[in-house]
């Protein structure tokens, strides 16, 4: 990561000087001797109260305190790094809506980020505020030395002394320290430059998001997606469980009454004989739709079979003919046998309504504790992931479970999905 101001210096050094760089390099240097004098003042009277009452328990409080204090100095000084930086530095942290202070201050206090922030709160409050007091002098005596004509010109008949016993009552003859007052303004332009750069970088270095402070993150949100999917499977199997013990078997006692009273209305002279039979009929066909329904929410053959026999069971019901090959020593964990049923069973649809093809193969194999599963059809190909929201829920499932989809279906076919999927989940 460059830093802006020195590369302004570095490749136009003369167009820096005369242009908007060192005047924001100077806001950026005097800003900081305000923030700067009020950081180390509030860091080093929690450190002494904090140390002061230690011995009577409060004093840790204040310390700890202390140790979260550069985290809304970090926050300032990302804001004002926008002075010489167009590139805003991340934010480290993750937000922590609702988090009562105990919380927070324990979460926080686990991050590496804080005390890196702490580390510059301390830089900011010593050393760069010990330059800036520097840098401040520099340019504060390069614009008295220039405005010296003037200053002279204002006091007369009075004199000024710019050398000790030569004194100055003329403003031409102040000129030389106008001439040493503009050298002074461009070593200020480029040390101003310089010194910016320099604080700049260390807060590149300090302050920045990095990997291993998303990493957590990263970690936690897989873990909390992992954790939803498994509730939203065990939500599917408690419906499919009722539907099958409720309103299935009610809908079987139905159509049984129902054949009953059409035997006893057989040969009668009655008009309703018709209807019950076509009422019966009605709850057969709302059997199999229910039946058909409680299979795509979790069908109960991979529960009590595993993989092999619920894959099987679906390709007897594909209308494209399915040769199924699945050689696996033992039962999968149930959050992998599920994700690889309905990875199949997309697929299957997708080759028996879009790809023409006359033949589908599944084949599957555990291979180093990952499920390697590959489902080839001799369809024209052409599948695009991206086109419809099927495959890309199911390269999500996936991701979740650390495992990966690919899709490989080039024009004329065939088209090929890859699923693995790690086991040890």
């Amino acid at each position: 990561m460059t830093v802006a101001v020195w590369e302004a210096m570095r490749r136009r050094p003369v167009r820096f000087l005369f242009g908007a760089w060192p005047l924001r390099s100077w806001a950026f240097l005097l800003s900081g001797l305000v923030v700067g004098p009020v950081v180390l003042f509030v860091c080093a009277a929690l450190l002494l109260v904090g140390v002061g009452l230690s011995v009577v328990g409060v004093g840790l409080l204040v310390l700890l305190t202390l140790a979260v204090v550069g985290i809304p100095v970090a926050a300032l000084e990302r804001r004002r790094l926008r002075l010489v930086e167009p590139e805003p530095l991340l934010d480290p942290h993750g937000s922590l809506p609702g988090t009562s202070a105990l919380p927070w201050l324990r979460t926080r206090l686990r991050e590496r980020a804080t005390w890196r922030e702490l580390a510059y709160t301390v830089l900011l409050g010593v050393v760069f505020t010990a330059t800036g007091i520097g840098f401040a002098a520099l340019l504060g005596l390069s614009l008295i030395l220039t405005a010296t004509p003037v200053i002279v010109w204002a006091i007369a008949p009075d004199t000024v002394m710019l050398v000790p016993g030569q004194p100055l009552s003329d403003p031409v003859a102040a000129l030389p320290g106008s001439a040493a007052g503009l050298v002074g303004l461009v070593v200020s332009a480029y040390a101003g430059g310089l010194l910016a750069g320099v604080q700049v970088r260390t807060a590149q270095f300090l302050l920045a998001a990095r990997d291993e402070d998303f990493s957590s993150r990263v970690i936690e949100l897989t873990r909390s997606r992992a954790r939803l999917v498994d509730a939203f499977e065990a939500e599917r199997r408690r419906i499919e469980r009722d539907l099958h013990d409720g309103a299935q078997q009610q809908l079987v006692a139905l159509t049984m009454t129902l054949g009953l009273a059409e035997l006893e209305l057989r040969g009668q002279d009655s008009g309703a004989a018709p209807l019950v039979s076509r009422a019966r009929d009605e709850a057969r066909q709302a059997l199999d739709q229910l039946r058909s329904l409680v299979r795509g929410i979790h069908p109960q053959v991979l529960t009590d079979h595993g993989l092999p026999a619920a894959v099987a069971e679906l390709a007897l019901r594909n209308p494209v003919p399915v040769t199924v090959d699945l050689d696996l020593p033992h039962r999968l964990p149930s959050a992998v046998e599920t994700t690889a049923y309905f990875t199949v069973t997309e697929a299957l649809t997708n080759a028996s309504k879009h790809s023409g093809a006359d033949q589908v193969s599944v084949v599957g194999r555990l291979r180093d504790d990952t499920l390697v599963l590959l489902v080839t059809d001799d369809g024209h190909g052409g599948a695009d992931p991206e086109a419809g929201a099927g495959l890309q829920g199911l390269a999500d499932r996936v991701a979740i479970l650390k495992g990966r989809l690919i899709v490989t279906s080039p024009v004329g076919g065939p088209t090929q999905l890859r699923v693995e999927v790690p086991c040890s989940v």
